[in-house]
């Protein structure tokens, strides 16, 4: 059964988030970093801030959307409240 990741990637750079979905999470991180993904290649170094595991594709897009919107941009701030973050410049 193939397992599907709905991911957050914060930018090292200027603490932008990325969110993303994938099959492979590593892989897909590294894609990320090496400049492979030209609408995130600007915001390079990212680090992984969270991700979570879906069973079936739809799924892990439905909560992509989510945390894409409004509603779902408070929520990662919430979750990062307290978090600090060095920016190396």
């Amino acid at each position: 059964m193939k397992i599907y990741y709905t991911y957050v990637l914060r930018s090292e750079k200027d603490g932008h988030f990325y969110i993303g979905l994938t099959s492979c999470l590593h892989k897909r991180i590294y894609q990320h970093n090496i400049g492979k993904v030209i609408s995130a290649k600007a915001l390079r170094p990212f680090k992984l801030f969270c991700y979570e595991e879906y069973q079936d594709k739809t799924t892990a897009r439905k909560r992509e959307i989510f945390l894409k919107s409004g509603q779902g941009r408070l929520f990662l701030q919430k979750k990062l409240k307290g978090v600090k973050m060095i920016v190396e410049e």
